[in-house]
């Protein structure tokens, strides 16, 4: 057996691990926190401080690159992924945007694409990031189907999360949402996910109506605890780019002040 066959098969048993320690997490009765780093830095010490799972934000990984959202490349954040799975020990889930294009089956083979590396799961949305629109219901349900078909062709517990984006972007109302994410179940996706929801009972709404764990955005609910997020039925909780955005605040009102006052604090 040669030199890099052996490292290829423990990188495809670690990333195993991860996939079935992502997939334990989403199985779990427990509402978790699943913070989204930016980079490789951030990533580690978030992981030193104990968070069992990380998250990327499309957003974040933009920032990282000098872009806008929606605006990475799929070469680009196939790169950025492959760097932030390799740097850390804990499973790493990719927020993929659209797939990476309009049509299903290449939504699956781009897929297939992130999963070699080395990341332990995906969420796929249901807003084109080329059309600035939502895709029809049929046509969200139609790549949904194609996800989970490539997922299952992988060797590996991959955790697909499908995401309903109608409700943050104002572009369908609640039913519209628990229609979506209920017929993304019946597809098999492993985890549901509609960011935007700012209420309690919103929230219950959704948990109450769906089957499978549910992630919810939790800077739109502000001051509600973890405990109160698993009483409600909530299992994955984002954060998005907040982590981000607090530490650009902090940056900038210091560089704004040394530019004023001259000191280095």
């Amino acid at each position: 057996m040669t030199a890099f066959r052996l490292l290829n098969e423990v990188a495809m048993e670690n990333q195993f691990e991860k996939c079935a320690t992502l997939a334990a997490l989403h199985a779990s009765h427990e509402a978790w926190i699943i913070p989204n780093p930016w980079d490789i830095g951030s990533a580690i010490d978030l992981q030193k401080h104990g968070f069992k799972a990380l998250a990327t934000s499309s957003a974040a990984c933009a920032y990282t690159l000098g872009l806008k959202d929606g605006e990475v490349s799929l070469d680009h954040k196939l790169s950025y992924c492959e760097v932030m799975a390799s740097s850390t020990t804990v499973p790493l889930s990719v927020d993929f945007e659209d797939g990476y294009d309009n049509a299903a089956t290449s939504v699956a083979a781009n897929i297939q694409r992130l999963a070699e590396t080395g990341v332990a799961g995906c969420s796929i949305e249901d807003f084109s990031r080329v059309d600035k629109t939502m895709f029809d219901f049929n046509h969200a349900v139609e790549r949904i189907d194609a996800a989970v078909a490539a997922v299952s062709a992988l060797d590996m517990p991959f955790q697909l999360v499908a995401r309903a984006d109608g409700f943050l972007r104002r572009q369908y109302d609640l039913d519209e949402t628990i229609k979506r994410l209920q017929a993304f179940s019946k597809a098999g996706a492993h985890v549901l996910y509609t960011p935007g929801l700012n209420t309690m009972d919103q929230v219950q709404q959704v948990a109450a109506n769906t089957d499978r764990p549910l992630n919810v955005l939790s800077p739109f609910l502000p001051g509600v605890s973890v405990a109160e997020f698993s009483a409600a039925g909530v299992n994955r909780l984002s954060l998005g780019d907040v982590l981000l955005t607090k530490v650009r605040t902090h940056l900038n009102e210091n560089v704004e002040q040394m530019l004023s006052t001259g000191a280095a604090s």
